[in-house]
């Protein structure tokens, strides 16, 4: 579990990903509706959140990939497009595992 909490800590040490995090936890509340996929089920668009932090969708798809090798958002594929949604269980171990051993 070491290794994982070093990911973790690596993906929550940027502001643009926390704030991925606190959108996604809400994703009908920040983010506008979808022609593809459900905004809760599927997750979001990874146009839509580069749209929101106001970056290259290259640069939103990096800071997603660090949250997913992190695993705290869960990447699903619908088209040529990939949504995002966060990885509740995850997210809930790590916060167990970390409030235990620090």
């Amino acid at each position: 579990m070491k290794r994982d909490v070093e990911k973790i800590f690596k993906a929550l040490a940027h502001e643009k990903r926390l704030a991925i995090l606190q959108w996604l936890k809400e994703p009908v509340k920040h983010f506008p509706p979808q022609i593809d996929g459900d905004l809760v089920k599927d997750g979001v668009c990874v146009i839509r959140i580069a749209e929101k932090l106001k970056i290259a969708q290259p640069t939103a798809t990096r800071h997603l990939q660090i949250l997913a090798d992190a695993e705290l958002v869960i990447g699903t594929r619908i088209g040529k497009w990939t949504f995002f949604r966060r990885n509740e269980d995850s997210i809930a171990k790590a916060t167990e595992y970390i409030a235990e051993e620090l």
